[in-house]
């Protein structure tokens, strides 16, 4: 009878230490970890200026009044969308000109050349130097990676100049295009040309006395 009772003992106190067991186990607290490792790659603003339509070779000689097909446009081949400009710096000289129907005009300080720019550009600066105009347009439209903008013009007008006083000199018409991003730079503005005018004063401001400044 006394052996009996010791065996019971025994079992209930196993019974307790299993309980005991199973309530250290749940006691600690839930935790799991992770991580967000996020990368961003910086874009890029780049452009290539165009001429498809120029054909150097057959533009060595020009006589007054001839019209030359001169087509410059810009390429986006960047990765970031931009808004893009067109500065075209038209040569002055002080010469005589004669009218449609060939009658001599006074001479005078006066551009060289003429063109007609599209649609899709706007004029946003326009300064005289000694010796030459420069003009400046902003497309009005952003131009997305990959995309083309129109011509600013599909040619330019020699003018009609007496001949003997330019002769056998070199003329040029230089063309440079600018891009910024268009992502904060354009300002409060409403409308696709009034922030591409105001980026063009961003422009302007961080390209001072750099490789891509405006033409001054």
């Amino acid at each position: 009878m006394k052996k009996s009772v010791r065996n019971k003992s025994k079992a209930i106190f196993l019974t307790g230490a299993l309980c005991l067991a199973v309530l250290g186990g749940v006691s600690a607290y839930l935790t799991d970890y992770d991580k967000a490792d996020n990368q961003f790659t910086v874009g890029k603003v780049e452009i290539e200026l165009e001429e498809p339509g120029w054909k150097q070779e057959e533009h060595t000689k020009i006589e007054p009044g001839k019209e030359i097909e001169k087509d410059p446009q810009i390429q986006n081949t960047g990765v970031n969308d931009a808004f893009v400009y067109m500065e075209v710096t038209v040569p002055m000289a002080d010469v005589m000109a004669a009218d449609e129907e060939g009658n001599r005009l006074n001479k005078k300080m006066q551009e060289l050349f003429t063109f007609t720019a599209k649609e899709n550009w706007s004029l946003i600066d326009k300064k005289k130097k000694e010796t030459a105009a420069v003009y400046v347009y902003a497309y009005d439209k952003i131009l997305k990676p990959e995309q083309t903008t129109e011509p600013l013009f599909d040619m330019v007008k020699f003018l009609n100049i007496i001949e003997g006083q330019l002769d056998t000199q070199q003329i040029s018409i230089p063309v440079r295009a600018y891009a910024i991003q268009s992502s904060y730079t354009g300002g409060d503005k409403d409308s696709i040309p009034e922030q591409a005018k105001e980026a063009y004063k961003k422009y302007v401001n961080q390209n001072k006395e750099q490789e891509g400044q405006v033409t001054t």
